[in-house]
């Protein structure tokens, strides 16, 4: 394992890619690598999108249209201990998503589309995006409708993670 590897996520808006913080949140840090190189993430979707907040994915059930009503409910079957840390929840920082009880991340996770001071120190933030920010802001602007819990983040066209791979950081 290399301090320097880096997630490749493909979706079907493009490509972005993260860098990690093992300093701040080793074992998060951990957990999504082991979740992306065992193929976890690929087929999954972004199934919450909220214009200029984040957009949220990781959940096993996206892969199953017919799962619509249990989305943001899934996981993988563990629980990663809150590593809360002092980096900023500012655009393009990749964050565990959770409910909440701290203590209840798994596999969900979310990438900011701008500053979200009020997450500061509540969520664990354990990498930032070093690429594709213009397709962040694509996905960030997808059209969204009101979800089963009548918040407006639900999109209106399905945005699929195609697989997320971790390589070897290019210097």
């Amino acid at each position: 394992m290399s301090a320097n590897e880096v997630a490749v996520i493909k979706t079907t808006a493009g490509e972005m890619v993260v860098e990690f913080w093992p300093d701040v949140a080793p074992k998060t840090v951990e957990n999504f690598k082991n979740l992306a190189r065992q193929g976890f993430y690929d087929g999954t979707a972004f199934h919450r999108i909220m214009k200029g907040f984040m957009i949220q994915g990781g959940d096993p059930l996206t892969k199953d249209p017919s799962k619509e009503l249990h989305w943001g409910t899934g996981g993988p079957g563990h629980r990663v201990k809150a590593e809360f840390n002092d980096k900023a929840h500012v655009r393009g920082v990749l964050s565990m998503a959770r409910s909440s009880h701290p203590d209840s991340a798994g596999s969900q996770f979310f990438i900011c589309l701008g500053p979200a001071p009020f997450l500061d120190r509540q969520y664990t933030a354990f990498g930032k995006l070093i690429k594709g920010d213009d397709v962040l802001g694509k996905i960030g602007d997808t059209a969204v409708t009101n979800s089963n819990s009548g918040e407006k983040s639900k999109p209106m066209t399905r945005v699929g993670v195609e697989s997320i791979t971790i390589i070897e950081q290019q210097k």
